[in-house]
């Protein structure tokens, strides 16, 4: 961990974070001396990773809260979770996509900020099953007059979760019968163990026929979901063609992940 004052406050959460899952709890005299700011900002830290959900404090320190593989936080707890991160994976993501091409989106609150990057993209075909994807496209359509084509959008239909995804059969049958170009997938987890996973199984089964639908998949989710594994598991990280994540990893953890994804990328800026 770096000893750097001018880390903004985002960053610094994210290095406590990582030092949290990495030792399995820190001390805030430990974090003082080693990001060398006061015990009030540490505390300040502490109190917001806590307020997230993301540590839970302990007398002079914290510790990593333990959450069931089944737990699916909602689409506005997570959205306030690696802001930045996630902002700067979707303008890196967003690169990856030509005129033209046909894209899907699974749900989740990286591809709901990649698809506003996607909208200056011209002649997209978008196929999605977020709720939340969908309205970004439908809410940006030209005015009366403006030569711009609006994005071809095709919703799947089916079952709502927590983080206002579609799944189930109805849209499993749909996507099996679509073709894209490329697919960015949102993950609850990703790990050399058990691949990407989600703690919602019938969300399980709609991703697998979204990589199944697809010539290339990207990965886009920021480092926090690097050893995190939910309830099912549905891919492996070999039928990952590209991840795009944040800066955030530890130097042991992007090794790891290099070795086991054929593609990293690491977005400019996103992350500490």
């Amino acid at each position: 961990m770096s000893d750097n004052q001018n880390l903004l406050a985002e960053q610094r959460r994210a290095l406590i974070l990582d030092e949290v899952r990495r030792r399995g709890g820190v001390r805030v005299n430990e974090l003082t001396r080693r990001l060398g700011v006061s015990d009030m900002t540490i505390r300040r830290d502490l109190d917001a990773l806590a307020r997230q959900g993301l540590v839970a404090k302990v007398h002079g320190g914290a510790v990593p809260v333990s959450e069931p593989s089944t737990h699916e936080p909602g689409f506005e707890a997570k959205s306030v979770l690696e802001p930045g991160a996630k902002d700067g994976i979707a303008r890196a993501a967003a690169e990856l996509v030509r005129p033209g091409s046909a894209v899907a989106l699974s749900g989740g609150t990286t591809t709901y900020a990649l698809a506003r990057r996607l909208l200056d993209v011209p002649d997209l075909t978008v196929v999605t099953n977020s709720v939340r994807v969908a309205d970004v496209f439908h809410e940006a359509r030209p005015a009366a007059g403006d030569a711009r084509r609006a994005p071809v959008v095709v919703l799947t239909g089916g079952v709502r979760t927590p983080s206002d995804a579609l799944v189930g059969p109805v849209a499993d049958r749909a996507i099996r019968s679509l073709h894209f170009d490329l697919l960015f997938l949102g993950v609850h987890g990703l790990s050399v163990e058990a691949g990407l996973s989600t703690p919602n199984l019938a969300e399980a089964e709609t991703n697998q026929c979204l990589i199944r639908s697809a010539r290339r998949v990207v990965v886009v989710a920021d480092h926090t979901k690097w050893g995190t594994v939910g309830l099912s598991s549905f891919g492996t990280l070999a039928e990952v063609d590209t991840w795009v994540t944040d800066g955030g990893m530890s130097v042991e953890a992007r090794a790891e992940a290099v070795e086991h994804v054929p593609g990293l990328v690491v977005a400019d800026g996103a992350g500490a």
